[in-house]
């Protein structure tokens, strides 16, 4: 046999079975005097055995001492299932976050546990949020998620809790919206209001045990503003730092 008749008589691309020469889980054959591969029915059992053992999952290299000895055959198979069932717990947990995401509306890059809250923010039936700004509010809370350690992140997702409950979420919103009016005619007795009035919605939250941002969070978190907002919204966001809510 010719390699394209063995390879047809197997199942297998004449491509596959050159792989399996090359990477020598299938030794050659001795070649006729034109140069060209002669395969047996013994080449065709072989080639059979290995697309079994590789259509089973076991790897290539592990075919080898299999065919060799059949004691590591059980061995393998232990260590393939052992893998396998790993993979369909992974499978299976992306598959739990999938359906948490679509039935948050969130989308796909989004925490599983932050899907719901961020689908919430702009959802009240307050003032319309810019687009811009809800797309800067879903990434500075994306960065402090990444940034923060567990017990971070558990108190940022409290928060959230509290600041998108249906008897807060329209005073937020509304919030929301006057710092997106925020622009170079806004006076400092407007931002000095609107710090007032922040303070005011969140003396409502508890922050107690709220985690002190670390150095290098807080100057990125400053770097992103500096990017996203203008002047005068970064002064709010000064003031608001630098003022003890009630």
């Amino acid at each position: 046999m010719n390699s394209g008749e063995i390879a047809r008589l197997a199942g297998v691309s004449v491509r596959t079975l050159r792989h399996y020469h090359q990477v020598g889980v299938l030794p050659e054959p001795a070649r006729r005097a034109n140069g060209y591969r002669e395969y047996t029915v013994r080449d065709l059992v072989l080639l059979l055995r290995i697309r079994r053992l590789a259509e089973v999952g076991i790897p290539l290299d592990e075919i080898p001492p299999i065919l060799e000895a059949s004691g590591r055959s059980h061995a393998v198979l232990d260590e393939l299932d052992c893998a396998l069932a790993d993979q369909i717990d992974r499978l299976t947990a992306r598959r739990e976050v999938i359906a948490q995401l679509r039935a948050a509306g969130a989308a796909a890059d989004t925490p599983s546990e932050l899907a719901g809250l961020l689908a919430s923010i702009g959802s009240s039936s307050g003032p319309d949020l810019p687009p811009e700004l809800l797309k800067h509010d879903r990434e500075v809370i994306l960065l402090l998620h990444h940034l923060l350690d567990n017990k971070g992140r558990a108190e940022l997702i409290g928060l959230l809790r509290q600041a998108t409950a249906p008897d807060v979420l329209a005073a937020t919103t509304a919030l929301a919206a006057r710092f997106a009016a925020l622009g170079p005619d806004t006076s400092d007795e407007e931002i000095d209001r609107l710090v007032v009035d922040y303070h005011l919605a969140l003396g409502q939250l508890s922050v107690d045990g709220w985690t002190e941002l670390d150095p290098r969070t807080r100057a990125l978190l400053m770097s992103y503003q500096e990017m996203a907002f203008n002047d005068a919204q970064r002064e709010l966001l000064a003031r608001l730092a630098n003022v003890d809510h009630p």
